[in-house]
This record gives C-alpha cells, sequence and structure tokens, in this order.
C-alpha cells in the first residue's frame, strides 16, 4: 500500500489526508477525483474573475485584491443561506389554511381531481396572435384551393413531409393577448 501512495500526485494525497482529518476511512477511490475535478474547476472559475476584475481596474497582473473579490463574489452567488424559521412557519401556516380538495368516492382507488395532480400540464405556450392569424389565413387560402379543385383525390393519405399544418380551430378576435396552449406531460394513450 506504501507504494500504492507514493505513486499518486500530491493533490490527491492532500485529499486524502483532509478526508483522513474529518473521520472518513471508507469511500470509493473516485471520490478523490471528484473532489479533485470539483477542486481545480473552483480555482481556475476564481483566478478567471480575478483575471476580469484585474483588467476591469487597469492592473497589469492579479493581486490578492482581485483574487478576494472573486471568492467574495462566489461565496454571495453560490451559497445562499435559508429563510429564517419563523418566515417558513408562517408559509406553512397560510399554506394549510386551504383545504385539500375534496376526493369523489367511486370504484377503484380515490384519486384527486387532475388539476391537483403533478401529471397536470406544467407550462404553456404562449403563440402571438400575428403568427396565429397568419396560419388561418394560410388554412383559408387552402381551403379555398381546395374548392377550386375540379377532380379532387378520393382519400388522399396525409404526407409526413408536408411543411404546411392545417388548424381546425377558431382563433378569438382579441389581437391584445397571446393565444395560450397546454400540453399534458403523461401519456393518455387509451390501453
Amino acid at each position: 500500500m506504501a507504494d500504492r501512495d507514493e505513486d499518486i500526485p500530491r493533490d490527491a494525497k492532500i485529499v486524502k489526508a483532509l478526508l483522513k482529518s474529518m473521520g472518513v476511512e471508507d469511500y470509493e477511490p473516485r471520490v478523490v477525483q471528484q473532489f479533485l475535478e470539483l477542486w481545480y474547476r473552483y480555482v481556475v472559475d476564481v483566478l478567471s474573475d480575478s483575471q476580469v476584475y484585474s483588467e476591469h481596474a487597469g492592473k497589469v497582473a492579479i493581486d490578492s485584491d482581485d483574487i478576494k473579490l472573486a471568492i467574495q463574489s462566489k461565496v454571495n452567488f453560490s451559497f445562499s443561506q435559508p429563510p429564517p424559521r419563523e418566515d417558513l412557519l408562517e408559509l406553512a401556516r397560510n399554506r394549510n389554511k386551504i383545504p385539500l380538495p375534496k376526493i369523489v368516492p367511486g370504484p377503484g382507488i380515490p384519486l384527486p381531481n387532475e388539476q391537483d395532480t403533478l401529471i397536470n400540464p406544467n407550462y404553456q405556450l404562449a403563440i402571438t396572435r400575428k403568427l396565429a392569424e397568419q396560419a388561418l389565413e394560410e388554412t383559408e387560402e387552402d381551403e379555398d384551393e381546395e374548392m377550386a379543385d375540379p377532380d379532387p383525390e378520393p382519400n388522399p393519405e396525409p404526407n409526413p413531409n408536408s411543411t404546411k399544418e392545417h388548424h381546425d380551430t377558431e382563433m378569438p378576435q382579441s389581437r391584445t393577448t397571446p393565444l395560450r396552449v397546454s400540453f399534458p406531460l403523461g401519456d393518455k394513450r387509451p390501453r
């Protein structure tokens, strides 16, 4: 084992010594490499920020003040304190005042309403009116062309490579608000 310790780099020996000083005796060998990667990435980030601060100040070289400023900015933006316990308790009290939705009894396992579940759509796409109106105009033009065609094909198959989309929905008249479209995340195919 002494031979293996001589072959490893000095930084890895320091990480092993730190782990041993903290009482960690048993760990995977790759933990040392993970700590070294984290260590090197942190040092590179701090030094690159220090260089930017030094260049901004018009200095020729990085000094200790630049490094201190870079470390302080990393600490300010990387680590945040949790809110005070009193604030969390107040938030919990306010949230718990709202009663849970009633579950309608029925056959099988009683489940909450779909809007109260985590599989409910959790995002919306905002489509501007201008784009939606252009799509509606394209659809109307396509319909006009189909009506002008004297000999339509019986049951034409859809072309998967087609770039035009057909919209069968009627567009609202308001031009100030965007059209919102939601998509469910869960798989809702019948079984």
